[in-house]
């Protein structure tokens, strides 16, 4: 199969989405599959307002047109509402071929953050965008519920892995913090509720990795949190393992890869009881869900790390990649 994948979010963007579409780009090769990916790099762009880390292309139909056309596709994914989400979606409109998409980002509960805009406003904009693609892939049963209540259909599943290779819990970090180490990992943004992280009055050490545009402010206004920036690959990995529970402030995801990485390192993880965390988080066994995050921290802390390990052994990134494949609609 010959695949192109619309996407708005590509590196050098850091974030569960690139993490997403690169590890199935490369899961889709390695099976046997051509993926082409049409991104922002291949355009001339804008920073986005507000987030100028992400660059918006700039009029990208004309020359996406000749691209979409020039690769001939047997199926075409467009991953993202953004401006070549639109306009590889108009393309497909005018010639009659199906196209899936993927609902990765709360974009309405993202734009209410920022500029409170109503929520019903911008629902009504992404359920538009989406209505004409054959499927709608979701992650969790509690975004695929959500959105139907909001007006959706042909919703259709497609899950998360996690590399287990790289997330491990015997490649720690020397942390010289004091115990418990409480670990965020995630961008730094208004969206992912991290002051309710950082608010907590708890024991030990609270760490950030990440970036993002409300790094600067936190990292004034809460001089006793140790922020260590982004980090990647091995560092990245040998950091989680490190710790000694993950906690998981956002209530806009829509899964939550972070989560599987941290328990892939043996990390119990605390959350709030909303989509994403409901999904991935089992309850007792490898965290603790509570609207009161300190007691949901309270009870995860204690939960053995092996059984988290042993959990996110169960999220094979071939698996999504395959029900991913058997989402996409062919062009005839």
């Amino acid at each position: 199969m010959r695949l192109v994948l619309v996407t708005d979010a590509w590196a050098p963007q850091v974030n569960g989405v690139v993490r997403t579409l690169q590890r199935t780009k490369a899961e889709m090769e390695r099976l046997g599959h051509q993926i082409a990916v049409i991104s922002p790099d291949q355009f001339r762009t804008i920073p986005c307002p507000t987030y100028p880390e992400i660059r918006l292309a700039l009029w990208p139909a004309a020359r996406l047109a000749g691209m979409l056309a020039a690769l001939t596709p047997d199926a075409i994914h467009i991953a993202t509402e953004g401006p070549l989400g639109r306009a590889a979606r108009a393309w497909c409109l005018k010639r009659r071929l199906p196209f899936t998409t993927a609902y990765h980002t709360r974009f309405p509960e993202y734009v209410a953050a920022r500029f409170a805009v109503p929520l019903g406003w911008t629902y009504a904009i992404v359920r538009r965008f989406h209505a004409p693609a054959t499927r709608i892939m979701v992650a969790t049963q509690s975004i695929e519920t959500e959105l139907i209540q909001r007006g959706f259909a042909n919703i259709t599943r497609w899950s998360r892995g996690v590399d287990l290779e790289l997330f491990r819990p015997d490649e720690r970090a020397d942390l010289d913090l004091p115990r418990p180490i409480h670990l965020y990992v995630g961008r730094v943004a208004v969206e992912k509720n991290i002051g309710a992280f950082l608010a907590l009055k708890l024991p030990g050490s609270k760490v950030v990795i990440g970036d993002g545009p409300q790094l600067a402010a936190l990292k004034a206004q809460h001089s006793d949190v140790h922020f260590l920036g982004a980090k990647f690959g091995t560092d990245l990995a040998r950091h989680v393992a490190a710790a000694d529970v993950f906690v998981f402030p956002s209530l806009t995801d829509t899964f939550g890869l972070v989560m599987l990485e941290a328990m892939a390192c043996g990390l119990p993880v605390a959350a709030f009881p909303v989509a994403g965390p409901k999904d991935v988080v089992r309850e007792g066994e490898v965290g603790a869900l509570d609207w009161d995050l300190a007691k949901a921290v309270e009870r995860a802390i204690t939960l053995p790390r092996a059984a988290c390990r042993l959990y996110a052994q169960g999220f094979s990134w071939e698996a999504a990649t395959r029900q991913f494949l058997a989402n996409l609609a062919p062009v005839q």
